[in-house]
C-alpha cells in the first residue's frame, strides 16, 4: 500500500511539472523569431553640434554589430521587421569638482570634466505596435583635465558611453527586463 501511494504522489509530481514550461534565453532576449526575422537600423545623424567628426558613423555601425552579436536577426538594408532610426542629440562637457589653485592671482580649476552624450531613439516594432518607443537615452564619463586632453581620451570616452547606451536601447526594446 505504502508503494502505491508513493508511486501516485510521484506521478502527480511529474504530471505538475511536465505541464509546466519555461522559456530561457541566453541572450535575454523576447524576441519570437517565428515572427520577427530582420532588423534595419537608419544612419544616425549628429545633432549635438560637437564630438568627433565620424560619431554617428560609430553609433550606428556599433548598434548594427550589438544586434548581429546578440540576436539571430538579419541586418537588412531598411524595412526590417525591427527599425531604429534617430540622432545623437547632446555632446556637452561640463566640470564637475572645482579644485583650488592655491594661488590668488590664478583661478580655481575643474577637477573633473563630464562627457555627456544623448541619442534620440526611435524603435518601430513591425510586428508589434505596442513596443514602439522613441525615447531618449544618455550616459557620461569623467576624467581628469590636469592629467589629460579631452583629445587625449575623447575617442575611449565616446566608446565606452556608446557601449552604455546601446546595452541601454538593446534592454529597452528586445530584452526580457
Amino acid at each position: 500500500m505504502k508503494l502505491n501511494k508513493s508511486l501516485v504522489w510521484i506521478a502527480g509530481i511529474v504530471v505538475l511539472f511536465s505541464s509546466c514550461s519555461v522559456k530561457y534565453s541566453f541572450t535575454g532576449t523576447n524576441i519570437n523569431y517565428e515572427l520577427v526575422k530582420t532588423f534595419s537600423v537608419d544612419n544616425f545623424f549628429n545633432d549635438s553640434g560637437g564630438g568627433p567628426a565620424n560619431m554617428e558613423q560609430r553609433f550606428t555601425e556599433a548598434l548594427k554589430e550589438y544586434y548581429q552579436r546578440n540576436t539571430q536577426l538579419e541586418l537588412i538594408r531598411s524595412n526590417g521587421d525591427l527599425q531604429f532610426s534617430g540622432a545623437i542629440s547632446r555632446y556637452t562637457l561640463t566640470p564637475q569638482n572645482a579644485v583650488s589653485s592655491g594661488d590668488p592671482n590664478l583661478p580655481d580649476r575643474a577637477g573633473q570634466m563630464r562627457l555627456t552624450i544623448n541619442v534620440d531613439v526611435e524603435y518601430i516594432n513591425v510586428t508589434n505596435e505596442e513596443e514602439n518607443l522613441k525615447r531618449t537615452f544618455t550616459f557620461f564619463q569623467d576624467y581628469d583635465p590636469r592629467s589629460v586632453t579631452l583629445l587625449d581620451v575623447e575617442n575611449q570616452l565616446v566608446e565606452e558611453i556608446f557601449e552604455v547606451i546601446i546595452q541601454d536601447i538593446f534592454t529597452a526594446t528586445v530584452a526580457n527586463w
